[in-house]
């Protein structure tokens, strides 16, 4: 009855006996009915724990004087008065995010990718409602979750009044229609909120080229299953022909798309490459600063060289490539030199391989660069787990220039004994706050010495 958005239902209960209904069905005479209609969240039912309620057996004519009408008008009342206070602007997502536990996943580590989940729905413009966990040997192949659970996320988008539900892991074109279908409301996975949020996060040409180039490259193996709108018009006579499907041509449109796209940011590495050539013959010493997303590379950035990046404390709040030039000395012989220092996209856990495709335009400032600076935010509960990916993701990468100098920043959020620990498991690392300034001296310094030891 919610699934199929009824207001009230009326089930007849039949004695089995007597009267038989020509051309069969169900025999006898009514022997009691009974009336079921939907539950408005009230002070007897919060959190909406009940959707339905069924009435005590009735009578045929208690049955029959029961005016529907006036039931009706006041349910939809008592929804319309519940559902007021949850407009929101069009253009914000009221989101449920799903998550799947398999017997492969920590505990900790699946906390940890939920949280992050939430917080990139935000990031994206997202009001997150709630969410919603299922632990699984393994996922569905149809539908992620059980039915049941599938079941349970259609009542709770219709009591919550969302309208996407986010899950935790990429999905398949054919999870994403079966999804659909059964829930009612739009279904995305991570790798689409992330997709969004570089849409929104791209300023140059550059970035908003290689942020197009990966959602075509996500979107293209997704037209499959998008259901009539994209096939013939079906099976039967008059409706075969030798034409081609709307599927097929726009599936070659993309991919026409695609090579156009990719021609410009071949152009694009191209340019960048001819820079650091240049910055070669100049024997200008570079630093790549990177880092899982929001560790303060930006903040960084602007605090050594006092210029003004775009910050926030958000997730990919910059996804350019920004260099700015660094001036430095040298305490041991006195000598000043200049650095080149570039802040790169954060990374982030389990990067789409589409991402990490599209943006190799970006990462090539990594490869390319004399020294790494690993920025890692201690302040966060799980920066253990996002050193670990960071250096899981440059291990992946082709080409990985030496050295690199680890450097803990936001110091002075976290306990001091977690510093002792550190400067005794990490004694080559700076420990840094970028937004206080402290321990930025000493991080000249060492940078200092790099260019020394280069």
């Amino acid at each position: 009855m919610v699934l199929q958005r009824l207001d009230a239902l009326v089930t007849l209960q039949l004695t089995g006996k007597g009267f038989q209904k020509r051309g069969g069905g169900g025999t006898g005479y009514i022997e009691q009915a009974y009336i079921a209609h939907l539950l408005p969240k009230s002070e007897f039912n919060p959190d909406h724990k009940y959707y339905w309620t069924v009435s005590p057996p009735l009578s045929l004519d208690a049955l029959t004087n029961q005016d529907f009408t006036s039931l009706v008008e006041g349910l939809e009342e008592e929804f319309r008065r519940e559902y007021v206070a949850q407009q929101v602007e069009s253009k914000q997502d009221r989101v449920i995010l799903v998550g799947v536990m398999t017997q492969h996943t920590r505990s900790e580590q699946f906390t940890e990718v939920m949280i992050e989940l939430a917080r990139l729905v935000e990031t994206a413009g997202g009001e997150v409602l709630e969410t919603l966990e299922q632990k699984r040997s393994s996922a569905h192949p149809q539908t992620v979750v059980g039915v049941g659970k599938v079941e349970e996320i259609a009542l709770r988008a219709q009591a919550l009044g969302a309208n996407l539900v986010v899950f935790d892991r990429d999905l398949s074109p054919t999870q994403i229609r079966n999804l659909e279908l059964q829930i009612g409301v739009r279904v995305v996975d991570r790798t689409e909120v992330i997709l969004d949020i570089f849409a929104q996060r791209a300023q140059s040409r550059a970035g908003k080229l290689q942020v197009e180039l990966a959602q075509l490259a996500y979107q293209l193996p997704r037209l499959v299953g998008r259901g009539q709108a994209l096939s013939r018009l079906g099976g039967g006579i008059g409706t075969r022909g030798p034409g081609e499907t709307k599927l097929e041509t726009e599936r070659r449109a993309i991919q026409r798309k695609i090579s156009r796209l990719q021609e410009e940011v071949n152009q694009l590495m191209a340019h960048r490459a001819r820079l650091r050539k240049q910055r070669e013959k100049r024997e200008v010493f570079s630093v790549a600063i990177v880092g899982y997303t929001n560790a303060g590379k930006s903040t960084l950035l602007n605090a050594l060289t006092q210029s003004g990046v775009y910050a926030a404390d958000q997730l990919f709040a910059t996804l350019d490539p920004t260099t700015r030039r660094l001036q430095i000395t040298n305490e041991q012989n006195g000598e000043s030199t200049t650095v080149l220092l570039t802040d790169t996209v954060g990374f982030i856990h389990e990067l789409p391989a589409s991402l990490l495709d599209a943006f190799r335009a970006t990462l090539e400032e990594v490869s390319e660069a004399d020294a790494i600076l690993h920025l890692v935010d201690l302040s966060h509960p799980a920066w253990e787990s996002q050193f670990k990916s960071v250096l899981k993701i440059l291990e992946e990468m082709p080409l990985i220039p030496g050295p690199m100098l680890w450097v803990f920043n936001k110091i002075d959020q976290v306990e001091p004994g977690l510093l002792e620990w550190l400067k005794s498991h990490y004694p080559d690392a700076v420990l840094i706050s970028a937004t206080n300034r402290l321990g930025l001296d000493e991080l000249r310094q060492r940078l200092a010495k790099l260019v020394t030891l280069d």
